[in-house]
């Protein structure tokens, strides 16, 4: 494709007509058209911010019998889930929650909304999805929101806007607004929002305002023809109703930073430093006015900054130097780390602060599931080129991961490991869902200690380009670097907890044998004619049994008892005992029968257990054959390496291996038996 031919492609997917509605720009009665037809245009910073969510749509589910929602808007959609927020729906529940509250006017919009957890755990995520959301919303109709500015009485091209966004119908005076507001709400549905005139005009709107209603000789209808509206559309890169605001060294910061401060070079052209027109309104709450602004590390803010936030969050206004208190529209979110919460909570100078926050815990994920796809999101075949990830490589490591978060349980019987799978939704015997929610109960501080995502990224990281002679990365190399990084944890101070992290380490390269063993042996015993021939031969024995029948034996074609060995061979594969095969044994000819009344023919597959024991079974018949274990030896014959070569076919086939990984996973597996370590 030529360039002329990628001019016009763009310029056939290009949308004008929806460039002119985003830079919209009318005279002020022509607003409150805009205004009383749509009445989501003035609305506030929480209502806007929560519609935003809420037009993402949700899902719900249940979790332990209990209700649960997730909110699509953060799984990042229109940016293909880069920043994507898994397993956190609680917290992010309670989020949306304070916002819907805020939305309604019930005390909550005079809050600073605090994410509060460990390092790592989303917040700042969260934090940029709500800007990213909102920039991408009001750039919808759905999101419109407009702001004023003044036309210039020498030059009536020239408009100078209002340095604070703030919202045109703050120019009804205050004894027409009641009037006004009945004219712009006369039409609403039940379900609409309701148009509210909040706050007064900026100092320097204020100014303008002012001085033309003294050139016109107090008629506020002449003042209003020189006023233009135009569509706002938030952006944080253009410092248009997104701000930011981090915490810097002591000796460098200045509180004018949040609230603005005078311009030295316009003292001179106006006359004085209390002119607003020599007055520069960029500071972040000027800046994040109508829209959000986040507080990095809130709490290490020097003590001036946070007087201003405190008005900010209660009054909903700043004070500008030399200047009133403004008003000002906006979402106030921050966040912190445990060791500065636990700081504020042991200030008692502080206490305003506590009194003004909304906190809400963004622990660590603790379901394994949701782990791994936080790890997928940047460990997957379109990200990594040219490098193989090996399965069960990303899990392994996330395995890790929880169990560093869990607590020990209270029941004596119950490990960790099996704590962690109950809460991965892995159903054990004698565990309840009622159970599962007890131990999550007991579990106070779990998910706010432990070792972090990015710990973890940083060393999948490492495993990728620290083995460039390999195709591929399997879990022992990921296990490894996690294992060689933690001397030099910054963050793992205790050798305590240095050592119990080995530990774990130690528990999930023994689960990872267990899987491989399973995996092979799977691959091996997948012989689908001869598990049915075996399953056939099972079941005509257990029926002659269960019947008190013989069997016909096809060879001599003479009537004998049945294979009681072959039977036993079977079911000891799944654990069942003696005293129990009768038990068994009808249970599966009742469970044939029922399929027969309904029309249906057996298959062992529909039958996990059945079909677990037969797999084992088959596979302790081959192994023998396939001599797996003369891999480790090196001296492998061409009929034992033409049956290995089909297991390795059949691992990168239904497993997920690419050759080199499959060739280490059998060696592995292989090392296993050798040793004689043949548990199933």
């Amino acid at each position: 494709m030529d360039g002329r031919s990628i001019v016009e492609l763009i310029a056939q997917r290009q949308d004008l007509d929806q460039f002119r509605r985003k830079n919209w720009i009318g005279t002020f009665e022509e607003y409150l058209d805009v205004a009383r037809a749509n009445s989501g245009v003035t609305r506030n910073a929480f209502q806007r911010a929560y519609d935003m969510i809420m037009s993402y749509s949700t899902e719900a589910y249940e979790v332990h019998r209990e209700k649960r929602v997730h909110y699509r808007f953060f799984d990042d959609p229109d940016d293909d889930g880069r920043d994507a927020v898994f397993g956190l729906d609680e917290a992010l529940c309670q989020l949306v929650n304070a916002f819907k509250s805020a939305a309604k006017g019930y005390g909550i919009e005079k809050r600073v909304l605090l994410l509060h957890g460990p390092v790592g755990s989303s917040k700042s995520t969260i934090a940029r999805l709500l800007k990213k959301g909102l920039e991408r919303y009001t750039a919808t109709d759905a999101g419109a929101v407009y702001t004023l500015g003044w036309v210039d009485l020498e030059n009536s091209s020239q408009v100078h806007w209002c340095p604070m966004h703030e919202e045109p119908l703050h120019l009804v005076p205050e004894r027409f607004r009641k009037d006004v507001l009945e004219h712009l709400n006369g039409a609403r549905g039940p379900d609409d929002y309701v148009a509210q005139i909040t706050g007064e005009l900026c100092p320097f709107c204020r100014y303008v305002y002012s001085e033309r209603l003294k050139h016109y000789g107090g008629d506020w209808t002449r003042v209003v023809q020189d006023v233009r509206v135009k569509r706002l559309l938030l952006s944080e890169k253009d410092r248009i109703g997104i701000g930011t605001f981090q915490p810097k060294d002591e000796k460098n910061q200045d509180s004018t930073e949040l609230t603005g401060d005078i311009n030295y070079r316009k003292i001179a052209e106006y006359g004085s430093d209390s002119d607003p027109r020599a007055f520069n309104f960029d500071g972040e709450f000027n800046v994040a006015n109508r829209g959000i602004i986040e507080f990095v590390e809130v709490l290490k803010l020097d003590v001036a900054f946070l007087y201003d936030l405190l008005g900010a969050s209660q009054e909903h206004k700043v004070k500008p130097k030399k200047f009133a208190q403004t008003d000002i529209d906006e979402v106030i979110i921050g966040h912190t780390n445990e060791p500065e919460y636990r700081r504020l909570q042991n200030n008692e100078f502080m206490e305003a602060l506590r009194d003004r926050t909304v906190k809400i815990d963004v622990p660590y994920v603790t379901r394994l599931s949701d782990e791994i796809k936080i790890y997928e999101k940047d460990y997957n075949p379109k990200r990594v080129l040219g490098k193989h990830i090996a399965p069960h490589t990303i899990e392994m490591a996330a395995m890790w991961a929880i169990l560093t978060r869990l607590e020990e349980p209270k029941n004596a019987s119950l490990s960790l490991l099996q704590k962690l799978k109950l809460y991965n939704g892995k159903s054990l015997p004698g565990f309840t869902e009622d159970n599962i929610k007890e131990l999550r109960e007991q579990a106070l501080t779990e998910g706010m200690q432990g070792i972090s995502p990015r710990y973890v990224q940083d060393k999948i990281s490492n495993a990728l380009v620290s083995h460039p002679e390999a195709t591929s990365i399997n879990p022992f190399m990921v296990l490894n670097e996690l294992e060689s990084g933690l001397k030099h944890h910054s963050l793992v101070t205790s050798e305590e907890t240095r050592g119990r992290y080995r530990e774990l380490l130690g528990v999930v390269k023994q689960e990872y044998e267990n899987i491989v063993k399973n995996e092979v042996q799977r691959a091996i015993a997948a012989d689908e004619d001869a598990l049915k021939r075996l399953c056939a031969n099972y079941i005509d024995n257990v029926k002659a049994y269960t019947q008190r029948e013989k069997v016909k034996n096809k060879f001599t074609g003479q009537y004998e008892e049945p294979d009681e060995r072959l039977m036993r061979s079977i079911e000891e594969k799944i654990d069942i005992p003696e005293s129990r095969k009768d038990d068994f044994r009808r249970e599966i000819m009742n469970y044939i029968g029922a399929l027969s009344i309904d029309g249906r023919t057996f298959d062992y597959k529909t039958n996990e257990r059945l079909y677990k024991a037969l797999e084992l079974k088959l596979f302790e018949d081959q192994k023998d054959t396939i001599k797996l274990t003369s891999l480790v030896s090196k001296v492998v014959d061409a009929d034992t390496q033409a049956k290995i070569d089909v297991v390795k076919s059949r691992l990168i086939r239904d497993y997920g291996y690419d050759d080199e990984s499959a060739t280490d996973v059998l060696n592995y597996v292989a090392s296993i038996f050798a040793r004689g370590d043949v548990k199933h």
